[in-house]
């Protein structure tokens, strides 16, 4: 016998399972991969393709300084962009203290790079593999391009560090191309997000929350990045030379670089990114973390760099922190709200017990 209501419930039953949250979850997760997350991390590490052959080129004396202090900044801007695509290989172990060094509480960088200097003058990239993280990267190659006690224009102080400054440029290089290969490799993570489940992932919501932990502790890092030097954990009390980058004068750059990247993660390319996750019932949350990152992005084109210079007045720090504030707002909603209303239980994240 003919029963069209069964067969129109037997039917939409079918149609709501070919578009459920699992599916969608991993279609998210698959677009930014393919279309975020990865070419980041290929702009990483062509700009640490260039920096390497900068630092060979300027030691040779066919760059000049200024134009090996641009490959410099270009460099730690695409490190900056991949704080919130922080999963996978990069994330584990100490691959992360080997591109920058932050915070530097008792200036390591530079006493790090002086002592190994003094050890072994004839440094190369073998022997820097074997060294301290502290002088392996991005804050050792700023402390020798921009340290104010460091007088590159005499030729013996150029000769003295220029065979650190080239171990680091191919150091960053390896290590950037060694990540990228496992991400194509096959079961690396681009495939670990794309087809579920997987040796990685039970499932889609599994990714999901890894990315969405991955944006929370960054732009909770982007906090501790700007509230250190403010005074914020030291009673009000401003701390300049406790920021990141300060030698190079690029903290809000870094800051910036970051920021947008996070919202690269919210966004998605083709709208394909956290944000089409959330329903019709939902989007007075999304409208609020939409104006939230729109906030976060005025305070910060607002701000005249360089840090120092704003932390030097009381108007520049108010300026400063306004801007963490809406940092602030960008972090708690999305940690809190959106988890909530994605199902995703954080946890502790990186930041936890500093």
């Amino acid at each position: 016998m003919f029963r069209p209501k069964l067969l129109f419930t037997s039917l939409a039953a079918v149609l709501l399972g070919a578009c459920s949250p699992q599916d969608q979850q991993a279609k998210t997760a698959a677009a930014l991969a393919q279309q975020v997350i990865l070419p980041t991390y290929s702009r990483w590490v062509e700009a640490d393709r260039r920096l390497a052959q900068s630092a060979l080129a300027y030691c040779s004396g066919q760059l000049d300084l200024e134009r090996a202090r641009a490959d410099f900044y270009a460099a730690q801007k695409a490190w900056a962009e991949l704080q919130p695509l922080m999963v996978g290989p990069l994330a584990e172990g100490n691959r992360t203290w080997q591109v920058q060094f932050w915070p530097d509480k008792k200036n390591l960088v530079a006493r790090q790079v002086e002592q190994l200097l003094d050890s072994k003058p004839e440094i190369n990239a073998a022997v820097l593999a074997k060294s301290s993280v502290v002088v392996q990267g991005l804050s050792a190659y700023e402390y020798i391009l921009f340290d104010s006690n460091i007088d590159l224009a005499d030729d013996a102080t150029r000769a003295r560090y220029c065979p650190l400054l080239e171990a680091i440029g191919q150091h960053q290089q390896r290590l950037a191309e060694e990540i990228l290969v496992s991400w194509n490799a096959k079961d690396g993570m681009l495939e670990q997000l794309s087809k579920f489940p997987n040796p990685r992932y039970a499932d889609a919501q599994e990714a999901i929350a890894e990315l969405l932990r991955a944006q929370v502790t960054a732009i909770d890092t982007l906090k501790k990045k700007l509230g250190t030097p403010l005074g914020r954990f030291s009673k009000g009390i401003p701390q300049p030379l406790q920021a990141e980058a300060w030698r190079s004068e690029a903290s809000l750059a870094n800051i910036g670089a970051a920021l947008n990247s996070a919202e690269a993660l919210w966004h998605g390319a083709d709208r394909q990114g956290i944000r089409a996750l959330l329903g019709r019932d939902q989007q007075e949350l999304v409208q609020r973390i939409d104006a939230a990152y729109a906030e976060a992005r005025g305070k910060l084109e607002a701000l005249r760099p360089p840090l120092a210079e704003l932390l030097a007045s009381e108007a520049g720090r108010q300026q400063l922190s306004d801007f963490y504030d809406s940092l602030n707002r960008v972090h708690r909603l999305q940690e809190g709200d959106l988890a909530k209303a994605l199902g995703v239980q954080l946890g502790f994240n990186a930041n936890d017990g500093d």
